[in-house]
């Protein structure tokens, strides 16, 4: 789940669920059938439903593959997000007077942050000032080069993002119950509401901006969304909203353009790769000539992300806190759990798609799309606690983020755990809840009809 200006950010940690996704599972577990683990000897439960894992000694607790991470900058992200996560954690749980000397280190890197994006910006300024300048002013050849800067800058400009939607695009008069909920959100986490509601398909949730003006756009994924009750939705949405009221500098405007800047750098910097022939004596000389600027460019990258990274995390843990304060800790840490099965629900979404495309055992893709969320939402709840309880422990054991802005989940968990249970500030009553699905009813009919017909792809 996160914050992204100008695009959504991913929301779930997902390690593998093991060999049968839910969409492929028998929906009656099997019942007293065991069997010895090869390890340590224990009795270990054989439900065909699930990987087989013993509890005892954690045997193949973790038989999916990990994640795989791309490349040098996205391992140092990884390694600098797992530390920070746990840094923050321990002063998080430790109590207020670390927390408030956490936030006293991420107002100075988020100042630092600043400076940097900053004078990455005055760089794409100088670029095209210069360009103008040997356009207008310079002779010979330097019109050319001046072309060649302007041009560069254009392509290096800030950028402030579109509304791309995946689904259908809500707005307030076709879902007030809904637009109210989320008022009422915002509201308890301390910022305003959102001016666009997108519903997609995903098993996924996130806010972001997008335009000059800053529009705040909500974007709900379905498959996620029918899996969760209403007051797991709360604390959803709480999670996300919070974002708005924790200042993420990651994702403010400057500091988001500015990396976006340096990714276009890199890329624009990095040799296209050879592969059937040796490279030319050219194609060296002009490799080791961008060498330089490229690894200067990467280093101001890396240290802006390690400067933005903290506040990035600190604002997922508060994040987090809003969802219990809004939803209650025990949905806030349901919903968290729900998470962990995105694997196994995107999975089911696609058998179903593929079994009505080849119209196996008869089905037929308009009935397939009848009825399909309320089958996924079935297929969710018959996840047994012992299947939960295998997922918790391997996010423990990866002890990583599924992205370099998120801390580890395990992490996240145990601070919604920790404090006095306290009642939820917003509770969603039947009423509502019904008057919402009715809301989300024509997304609901058109986005299965999406997904039988091209999730099999």
């Amino acid at each position: 789940m996160g914050y992204s200006a100008p695009l959504p950010g991913r929301l779930r940690e997902e390690p593998g669920e093991g060999a049968q996704s839910v969409g492929e599972q028998q929906l009656t577990p099997a019942v007293g059938q065991s069997t010895a683990c090869p390890q340590c000897g224990a009795e270990v439960p054989d439900d065909k439903r699930f990987a087989k894992w013993c509890t005892a000694c954690d045997w193949n607790v973790d038989p999916g593959d990990k994640e795989p991470v791309r490349g040098r900058f996205e391992k140092a992200q990884r390694r600098l997000a797992h530390r920070y996560g746990e840094q923050l954690h321990a002063r998080l749980l430790a109590g207020d007077t670390a927390s408030d000397s956490a936030s006293r280190q991420q107002d100075r890197s988020g100042i630092l942050a600043r400076a940097v994006a900053l004078a990455v910006h005055t760089v794409t300024v100088a670029l095209a000032v210069g360009g103008v300048l040997l356009i207008v002013l310079g002779p010979g050849i330097q019109p050319f080069l001046g072309g060649i800067l302007l041009v560069t800058a254009v392509v290096l400009r800030p950028r402030f993002g579109k509304l791309r939607p995946d689904g259908p695009v809500l707005h307030r008069a076709d879902a007030p119950r809904l637009y109210a909920l989320v008022d009422e959100v915002s509201s308890s986490v301390g910022t305003q509401g959102v001016d666009v509601v997108v519903v997609d398909a995903q098993y996924n949730a996130s806010v972001a901006t997008h335009g000059l003006k800053g529009r705040r756009s909500l974007h709900i994924g379905l498959a996620l969304w029918e899996v969760l009750d209403p007051q797991e939705r709360v604390a959803l949405l709480g999670h996300e909203l919070g974002h708005y009221a924790n200042g993420d500098v990651r994702h403010g405007r400057l500091v988001g353009t500015a990396l976006h800047s340096l990714h276009h750098w890199l890329y624009f910097l990095t040799p296209v790769p050879t592969l059937y022939r040796r490279r030319t004596v050219p194609e060296l000389a002009a490799a080791a000539l961008i060498s330089v600027p490229r690894s200067v460019v990467h280093a101001v990258a890396l240290l802006l992300e390690g400067l933005a990274l903290r506040g990035s995390q600190r604002s997922e843990y508060l994040a987090d806190r809003a969802a219990v304060r809004v939803g209650s800790a025990a949905a806030a840490t349901r919903m968290m759990d729900r998470l962990l099965i995105g694997n196994s629900i995107t999975t089911a979404l696609r058998t179903e798609s593929v079994r009505a495309q080849a119209r196996i055992s008869g089905a037929d893709p308009q009935a397939a799309a009848d009825g399909l969320w309320e089958r996924i939402a079935e297929r969710a709840a018959t996840v047994s606690e012992r299947e939960y309880e295998r997922l918790r422990r391997v996010s423990v054991l990866r002890g990583h983020s599924v992205d370099s802005t998120h801390p580890p989940t395990h992490l996240r968990r145990h601070l919604m755990e920790v404090g006095e249970p306290a009642a939820p500030t917003v509770v969603v009553d039947p009423e509502t809840a019904a008057a919402i699905a009715t809301e989300l009813a024509p997304a609901r009919v058109a986005l299965a009809r999406q997904v039988i017909r091209d999730q099999a792809g």
